[in-house]
């Protein structure tokens, strides 16, 4: 069955001075303040397109990792993983890397780069991203 999600924001003023507020309605987790400055220089208290990007990749990619290591008879204990989106004020977002920790009884390095690779290319945020470069660095705790 397909799930649509919902967000919005409100937008005040121009881009560099303004500000707005960015809302996560299917959820209803909360609203998030969002400005240029927050985008181009520091978060300073608000959040940006590229955060809101790297949370969700983060935790797309975890949950297709974790799935496929269960699926190969190896779950994981804890995978810990960090999406780093690079924005490059002018041309855009210039590259997204993730880096993964696992704990997975039974798993090898190597097989666990490989799975970690796999969800890399196969997650849904990934193929939906498929238009910027990304890497990945893991390893096991």
């Amino acid at each position: 069955m397909a799930t649509t999600r919902h967000a919005h924001t409100v937008w005040e003023g121009n881009l560099i001075e303004g500000k707005g507020v960015v809302s996560l309605d299917s959820s209803g987790i909360g609203e998030y303040p969002v400005s240029w400055p927050a985008r181009s220089e520091q978060a300073n208290g608000r959040t940006s397109p590229e955060e809101l990007i790297a949370a969700a990749h983060s935790s797309c990619f975890s949950m297709a990792l974790s799935h496929g290591l269960a699926g190969a008879g190896t779950p994981p204990t804890k995978l810990e993983t960090k999406a780093d989106v690079t924005f490059q004020p002018g041309t855009g977002i210039t590259g997204i890397h993730l880096t993964v920790q696992g704990t997975v009884p039974g798993l090898d390095e190597a097989d666990f780069v490989k799975a970690a690779e796999d969800a890399k290319a196969n997650c849904p945020v990934s193929q939906a991203l498929s238009g910027t470069t990304i890497t990945l660095t893991a390893s096991l705790a």
